[in-house]
């Protein structure tokens, strides 16, 4: 687990031109970069540092709105359409999901338009220790998501919850899917909160588990 910054897969990304002066000109323009790190500030959207190589440049905490794959786009997408919530915390850490690496998927986003693309990497949040006061949704069960940074079909990247996205397996995907009707996970669990067993009375290496009295 990082705090506040981690290395991204290596990514070529082309990067919206206007987001580099602020919006204020190259609307329209491309330029090509590559992702080298995400960042977590809680509270707001996701942020990629990027190295662009015409200019020996690095350009930090851009959103997943500010980038593409191709330069052939019909649509400039908005951020509320790509990333569904904010970060949860400053804690972040990032994972490539091996069994769905690479796999196509498709993502229902607020307008109730469904996109399709490709998995490509996971950024997920947590509280870093229990010795900080735990003020974040990150691990309250009904609210922690994750981030399922996806490739498009129509050329933007997104960042979606596992709840709002369906993933496909040549192996395993049937020809009709069902559709995950399931219930929110709102309960914690853990092994070790009910005192019916104990092994404090025996410090043998093979210790055997007694019946709490």
């Amino acid at each position: 687990m990082a705090f506040l910054c981690v290395n991204t897969p290596h990514i070529d990304v082309y990067v919206k031109k206007e987001y580099l002066y602020d919006n204020e000109k190259g609307h329209g323009e491309l330029v090509e970069g590559i992702w080298v790190t995400a960042k977590s500030i809680q509270g707001r959207a996701l942020y990629f540092e990027t190295y662009i190589p015409e200019y020996g440049a690095l350009y930090d905490k851009l959103p997943i709105s500010a980038f593409v794959w191709k330069k052939e786009i019909k649509e400039d997408i908005p951020l509320t359409e790509l990333q569904l919530w904010d970060c949860f915390s400053y804690d972040i850490a990032i994972v490539e999901k091996q069994m769905l690496s690479g796999n196509q998927c498709k993502y229902l986003s607020p307008n109730k338009q469904w996109y399709k693309g490709w998995y490509m990497f996971t950024i997920d949040n947590a509280n870093s220790t229990n010795l900080e006061r735990n003020v974040t949704y990150s691990e309250t069960p009904s609210q922690h998501k994750s981030f399922n940074i996806l490739k498009l079909e129509n050329g933007h990247f997104a960042a979606q919850p596992n709840n709002r996205v369906i993933f496909y397996d040549k192996s395993y995907t049937p020809s009709e899917l069902k559709f995950p009707d399931f219930k929110v996970s709102t309960k914690e669990f853990s092994v070790e909160g009910e005192q019916k067993w104990t092994a404090g009375d025996d410090d043998s290496f093979f210790y055997e588990l007694k019946e709490q009295k």
